[in-house]
């Protein structure tokens, strides 16, 4: 008699995970979306993100904010996350709506080089840094991805 092993079900993270490989997500996109879906999960001790819903989702967001006190960009991601893991992985295609509380944003201003500045730089640069910092520049490439 043969029997067939029947895989077992991949468990949500796992089913996430695939779906930031199938629609083409970075890793350094996909380890913080994983991230932020395994902290909303804890944080409702465990509650399958099915079980819940905007309140949850206001409630964690908020948390964030008013007792980690996280910047408005770690928010955000932590929203982008949960949004991807109901509409993409979940297939849930009711609007969540929720209202938390915002965190601040960063009063402070980027400091960014002006093109000549920028270009001042990377002539006095040679050899391989000077490629690779003209293409960083040139093309708009985040470091790892020229890495790569």
């Amino acid at each position: 008699m043969h029997t067939t092993i029947q895989p077992r079900p991949k468990k949500l993270l796992e089913q996430a995970r695939d779906v930031l490989r199938l629609k083409h997500y970075s890793y350094r996109t996909e380890e913080p979306y994983i991230f932020w879906m395994r902290r909303y999960i804890l944080f409702h001790n465990k509650r399958h993100p099915k079980e819940m819903g905007s309140a949850e989702i206001e409630a964690f967001l908020s948390y964030l904010a008013v007792e980690e006190k996280v910047a408005a960009s770690t928010q955000n991601q932590a929203l982008c996350a949960l949004l991807f893991l109901y509409r993409h992985v979940l297939k849930l295609e009711s609007p969540l709506t929720f209202d938390a509380v915002r965190a601040k944003r960063s009063r402070y201003l980027p400091t960014v080089l002006t093109k000549e500045e920028a270009l001042s730089v990377i002539a006095h640069l040679s050899g391989v840094h000077q490629i690779l910092i003209q293409l960083l520049y040139g093309c708009g490439l985040r470091l790892h991805e020229a890495l790569q």
